[in-house]
């Protein structure tokens, strides 16, 4: 078939309900990107994914991926709206509840929906395109090649008209069959690739929008747990569970695997009982560990790079801290767990494992476990795990009655997930302006995969070119692009220590190790004698990368004079068939670093951001430019502020109060995001794009605006600038107006 022409099928059913059918006709060898794998995996249930044309008129899509913020709704419903030429406000997208037969097809990860879903969604669309234009043809006993379908509406030369609504019926079908499609060009686009705000923007902004703790689902009370004090500790005996059962509004007080639950009428009930237990905790597997311990563990684990090379070489060692995984949505669910059957509403990016996991944990059979997936208020990869669903799971059984259960932030900073902390090494081998060789040692403690992204590269492991190797291995390499011409290069992972939550949070490894590579291209400039964008120009190996790279150095007046103290940083990160480069000027002056900021870490402000990104066909220019306005926040506080301080097994942070993550103080003033136009027929990867080129533009900054490079990241990691709340009780006191304990 041509390169636009597709099969889809028409689902037997009473109204029109219409599919997909691809195929992957590459060699599992030709695998570049972890993209690239999670795309093929979804290939063969793609044809299980439907686009249903209702009597009304409204086109309805169940989204097998999760929705958190990121958009995913709105660019689906352009798809659709392309494809079938409806108005958008026509489409409802919904998000599809947990289906196994769906296999790898319902992950939310790894930037992969959009490139996932591209063509199947839009063929199913073509597809109802196609059946209506027949049943109206057939109607009015004209050629079906002369109608037009325009906004929901067909009509004929006559003059006649028909809503889309009218013919769902007739366009049905009592079985199921094979339509060849052919879809919509790009030259002929009028949704797709047009800036669009979201499907959602009004029920968010109005109080509308549903989450988890909105829904209402009948006999669901709040719920909490109260957890360990140290880092996945174990409950013991309780010394006062009759006297906590006995406060105001508390209906349930049990023991579970991660702690001791209480339902109550309220949370702030459930609150208060929480910080009323005395429990005898048991220790978990990191008590007594603090970051000088963990600095070391990851000193003994660290491969060793080749043998110093006989020409000129730079080289470079880096620190990187835990960082919280927090979302904005505390992790929660609900449950209702009755004999032999379980229902789970919760914001799930692995519904399926999910799932699985739920089942196992209650002794069920996984058919008679229904798992809904709301919306969810963030993620950045912390709803790839689904413990607190785990927990409400647990918990209903338990009592017998339907649970809202909550996560407290203080329980999100101290018992969620993180991002590892690790080191990173680094030499750049030269002669003249030629890099011969690039070496790069990563080592960290072991990030969390168990969440069904590690089911699906299992599965293909054994096809892979490296699938003897550890999992990690694996995902560490096909996340990482190589865009530099760097001679002879290798890139290798070590990961050690256990015990920890961590996770895959937002772009896993890369902001990391390309902070490391991008400050040693620095320092090879320095060298050399070339300036940091010069540098790069000529390192970059296609004109698509260093066009990126150009705009951002244009738009952003690349090498404009700057008062002394302040200074420009730019960096390049390439993944996932798409290319990105942000220009950072940051403020390091004195009267800057040193400027009071209540209960806030001060320290350096990025100033200016221009951030150019190209991730080939944009379905959605304005959600993109919302992406990496995101990515940007994370990168600066990545580099700047953001990080745990780990002591004695637990960390000192207990709220986003105490966690510093780009806050108004720090924001750059003037924002820029460039979307460099694209000829590509396809969609790359954005969801994690701005993430690793800020955090490292902002690292060269600082680097050249004091004169020294950093090595240690956060940079302000060593300023703790609030006094740590007691982690017994786990839930600190509530504000009280503005008074102490605020």
């Amino acid at each position: 078939m041509k390169r636009r022409r597709f099969l889809g099928y028409v689902l037997a059913g009473p109204v029109l309900v219409t599919a997909a059918s691809t195929r992957a006709d590459a060699d599992i060898t030709e695998i570049i990107d972890l993209n690239d794998i999670m795309t093929a995996a979804a290939l063969p249930t793609s044809g299980l994914i439907a686009v249903e044309v209702g009597a009304d008129g409204t086109v309805s899509f169940a989204l097998p991926r999760a929705e958190v913020g990121q958009g995913i709704t709105t660019s689906t419903a352009m798809l659709i709206a392309e494809e079938l030429s409806v108005p958008l406000r026509r489409v409802r997208v919904t998000l599809a509840d947990a289906r196994p037969e769906l296999l790898f097809n319902q992950l939310t990860g790894a930037s992969n929906t959009t490139i996932a879903t591209y063509t199947p969604i839009r063929v199913a669309a073509a597809v109802a395109r196609q059946r209506l234009l027949q049943a109206a043809a057939s109607s009015w006993r004209v050629p079906a090649g002369s109608l037009t379908l325009t906004d929901g509406v067909i009509s004929d030369r006559a003059g006649r008209r028909a809503d889309i609504g009218a013919l769902a019926g007739p366009a049905a079908s009592a079985r199921t069959l094979a339509v060849p499609v052919e879809l919509t060009p790009r030259e002929s686009f009028t949704v797709i690739g047009t800036p669009q705000s979201r499907v959602d923007a009004l029920d968010a902004v109005t109080g509308r929008k549903k989450f988890a703790m909105d829904l209402d689902v009948p006999g669901a009370a709040p719920a909490m747990v109260c957890r360990p004090p140290t880092i996945n500790g174990r409950p013991g005996p309780v010394a006062n569970l009759a006297e906590v059962r006995a406060m105001p509004g508390v209906t349930d007080v049990v023991p579970i695997s991660t702690g001791v639950a209480v339902r109550a009428a309220t949370f702030g009930q459930c609150i208060d009982a929480v910080r009323a237990l005395r429990v005898a905790w048991l220790p978990g597997p990191v008590d007594g560990r603090s970051q000088a311990g963990v600095l070391r563990e990851l000193a003994a684990a660290e491969l060793p790079l080749g043998p110093r090379p006989l020409t000129p070489y730079v080289e470079g060692f880096f620190t990187f801290h835990f960082r919280s995984n927090s979302a904005l949505e505390t992790n929660c669910a609900i449950a209702d767990v009755r004999a032999g059957r379980a229902e789970i509403w919760s914001g799930l990016k692995s519904p399926i494992v999910a799932k699985q996991a739920i089942a196992a944990r209650l002794g069920l059979p996984p058919d008679r476990v229904t798992v809904h997936v709301t919306e969810g208020g963030g993620s950045f990869g912390r709803k790839l795990f689904f413990d607190a669903a785990l927990e409400a799971a647990e918990l209903s059984q338990r009592i017998g009655k339907p649970v809202k259960l909550m996560w407290h932030r203080a329980d999100d900073s101290r018992q969620g997930r993180t991002h590892p902390a690790a080191t990173s090494r680094v030499r750049i081998a030269y002669a003249g302006a030629a890099v011969l060789g690039f070496e790069q040692r990563h080592t960290s403690i072991t990030t969390d995969l168990g969440h069904g992204l590690g089911e699906l590269l299992t599965a293909m492991a054994a096809r892979l070119p490296i699938g003897d190797r550890a999992f990690a291995q694996t995902f560490f390499q096909f996340s990482h692009a190589s865009p530099y011409r760097f001679g002879l290069h290798s890139r290798l992972l070590a990961e050690t220590g256990s015990g920890f939550n961590t996770g895959s949070m937002r772009n896993v490894y890369s902001p990391d190790t390309t902070c490391a590579r991008e400050l040693m291209i620095d320092r090879l400039g320095v060298r050399i004698g070339k300036d940091p964008f010069m540098v790069r120009r000529d390192l970059l190996r296609d004109g698509r990368a260093r066009a990126v790279l150009a705009a951002a150095a244009e738009a952003g007046g690349w090498g404009r004079e700057l008062p002394a103290g302040m200074a420009q940083g730019i960096a390049f990160h390439a993944e996932y068939k798409a290319v990105s480069a942000a220009l950072v000027e940051i403020d390091c002056r004195p009267e800057t670093v040193n400027r009071p900021i209540r209960d806030g870490v001060g320290g350096p402000r990025v100033t200016r951001v221009v951030f150019a990104v190209d991730v080939g066909l944009a379905v959605n220019p304005r959600g993109l430019e919302a992406q990496m306005m995101g990515g940007i926040m994370d990168g600066i506080a990545l580099a700047l502020t953001s990080s745990l301080h780990l002591k004695d097994g637990h960390f000192l942070e207990a709220s986003w109060d105490d966690y510093a993550y780009t806050r108004q103080w720090n924001t750059p003033a003037e924002l820029r995001v460039i979307v460099v136009p694209s000829s590509s027929e396809e969609p790359g990867g954005a969801g994690e794009l701005g993430v690793a080129a800020s955090m490292a533009a902002v690292a060269c900054a600082y680097a050249r605006a004091t004169g020294t490079m950093p090595a240690v990241f956060p940079i302000n990691h060593g300023t703790l600038s609030f006094t740590p709340k007691p982690t017994v009780p786990p839930i600190p006191a509530s504000p009280a107006h503005g008074g102490p304990g605020a």
